[in-house]
């Protein structure tokens, strides 16, 4: 039982993200955004993988790594370089 709330927890918070970019309610591009994606992609690859889901876990760990990836350029590029 706590396994598929958690497993329907992950979903809805990909499908948030998704929902509210197509509504114009949050861009694509946006910290929140791919901070969503990033932690409902991962908790899904975690259950994909604990379950042998291979598919799943290729689509979930993709687009974990790729969100993240995303928000690490989004903060790179926020942060202000240090004058030498």
């Amino acid at each position: 039982m706590i396994s598929q709330l958690v497993q329907v927890g992950g979903s809805l918070l990909v499908l948030y993200a998704f929902a509210a970019a197509q509504v114009k309610r949050r861009s694509t591009s946006s910290l929140g955004y791919l901070v969503l994606n990033a932690l409902g992609s991962a908790t899904l690859t975690v259950f994909a993988a604990w379950h042998h889901e291979y598919g799943f876990l290729l689509l979930e760990g993709v687009w974990a790594c790729v969100s993240t990836a995303g928000i690490v350029r989004l903060l790179r590029d926020r942060t202000p370089a240090v004058a030498t």
